[in-house]
């Protein structure tokens, strides 16, 4: 018999696995997710990707500010559920929530863990230059992302690949894998390897006084950096403004390796390449705060960006 199930996940990562079920006629007894939090220029509160989505559905939504209270605990266990399906959800769910379940409760990680543990995996994963990484179903214990594994399937990273182009394929593979593992529950087939306990590494909240370019690096440590970061919250350099106005902050989106050398920082032209501590980057695509994302080229038809230029 299909497990009922209560869904818990906040972010745009996890849409395609509440579809997935929901289009799969699994029973969605309730989903959790974070509340509504103020945003755009009127302030006014926004619905998480989640929210938006379960109430097209018609399912029963539920944002507490925490599961520690008793209140919290016992309408979750009114759900009659038999297992919960978590993805990026935000809180922190303590032991009586993970144990209120029979069959569990089965978290979709974007790692290879244990590698990258914790709440930044596909932004620290091409910072760092991964090659390779996964997408795993995890049933959860109180550790962070300590869980055995349920299922994984692993994925090659692209030189030029971005934290948005890495999502996205992670977050499709992620809601089929989610299915076939919840089918495996079904028929009492699943199975569970612990984690390793070498290799844990841990993938911190990316925090903003990191996200600046830093031209003094490697060219391919530049690169994996603006990658990493791209769209969101995105790597920055800042250009002078014209005519006494403030200094213009511009996102860069794409990167590729570029050809040439110079002082760190430098335009060295052949489009919009870039000199590093050793080699150079070219920007492939950018966007200045306020506009919209552009190619270099568009980019360069309204900047002032001569070769000899230098970015800060």
């Amino acid at each position: 018999m299909p497990p009922r199930l209560v869904f818990m996940g906040t972010p745009d990562f996890a849409v395609p696995t509440l579809l997935e079920i929901a289009g799969r006629g699994y029973e969605i007894a309730a989903v959790y997710t974070r509340a509504s939090k103020p945003s755009g220029r009127g302030m006014a509160p926004q619905q998480s990707p989640i929210e938006r989505e379960a109430r097209r559905l018609g399912l029963t939504v539920l944002t507490p500010k925490n599961l520690r209270s008793d209140e919290a605990r016992a309408a979750f266990r009114s759900h009659g559920a038999d297992a919960a399906v978590v993805i990026a959800y935000g809180l922190i769910l303590p032991k009586p929530i993970l144990d209120a379940l029979p069959l569990g409760c089965f978290n979709l990680h974007a790692s290879a863990l244990p590698r990258w543990r914790g709440a930044a995996p596909i932004n620290r994963a091409i910072m760092a230059g991964d090659t390779e990484t996964a997408v795993m179903v995890m049933r959860m214990e109180e550790g962070l992302d300590t869980g055995p594994i349920a299922m994984a399937e692993r994925v090659t990273i692209g030189p030029d690949m971005t934290a948005g182009d890495l999502h996205d394929r992670l977050a499709r593979l992620g809601a089929d894998l989610m299915v076939r593992a919840l089918a495996a529950i079904e028929r009492d087939a699943l199975k569970l390897t612990p984690q390793a306990e070498a290799g844990v590494t841990y993938a911190g909240k990316v925090e903003k006084g990191e996200t600046r370019i830093d031209w003094r690096l490697p060219w391919q440590t530049v690169h994996n950096h603006c990658r990493g970061l791209s769209p969101f919250p995105g790597a920055w350099f800042e250009l002078a403004g014209e005519r006494d106005k403030a200094r213009v902050r511009v996102k860069v989106l794409r990167t590729t390796k570029g050809e040439g050398s110079g002082a760190p920082g430098t335009v060295l032209g052949n489009g919009l390449t870039i000199a590093c501590g050793e080699g150079a980057v070219r920007i492939v695509e950018l966007q200045r705060a306020g506009r919209a994302p552009m190619t270099a080229e568009e980019f360069l038809r309204g900047a002032n960006l001569p070769p000899g230029t230098q970015l800060e």
